[in-house]
């Protein structure tokens, strides 16, 4: 905000982990210019998405969990559990666009689906069919890029 003012309008975006970052970002006290947050292809919790994967490889991720979180607190320095975007948006106070791949792999469209549930007043969400993990602009760019200006549109005026 010093370098360029307050009065720069801010649309906070991210494509996967930072999609997910932004959204758990959605319940603090963000300065005023933000006015709105781009989330495309994000995980419901870290832990939701470490088991997603876990189990993918055969691991019972079940098991394993006790382990994950004290070596996120020796190594890490952090609770696994401290921060999640399905919860963050409960108490968003800008609006969010949220943007999934029906077909992705890596991060499935339900843990978007539970998000945009988790707030339905604040997040408008979209999904794209055929398109995998971040590249739903790349499966229809006219239509992203229509989302996008038109949510630009209606946060910045």
């Amino acid at each position: 905000m010093r370098r360029f003012g307050p009065e720069v309008k801010i649309l906070l975006a991210g494509i996967s982990m930072g999609a997910s970052a932004v959204l758990m970002a959605s319940e603090l006290a963000l300065p005023e210019n933000v006015r709105g947050i781009l989330a495309d292809c994000p995980f419901s919790s870290p832990w939701d998405i470490i088991k997603k994967v876990g189990d993918a490889r055969g691991f019972n991720m079940d098991i394993w969990r006790p382990f994950i979180k004290m070596e996120a607190r020796i190594y890490g320095d952090f609770e696994l559990d401290a921060a999640e975007p399905v919860t963050a948006v409960k108490h968003a106070n800008v609006p969010i666009l949220l943007i999934h791949g029906e077909d992705d792999k890596f991060v499935p469209c339900e843990m978007s689906r539970q998000i945009a549930e988790a707030n339905p007043e604040m997040i408008e969400f979209h999904t794209f069919p055929g398109a995998g993990h971040g590249v739903s602009y790349l499966a229809d760019t006219e239509r992203y890029t229509k989302l996008v200006r038109d949510f630009c549109e209606k946060i910045f005026s």
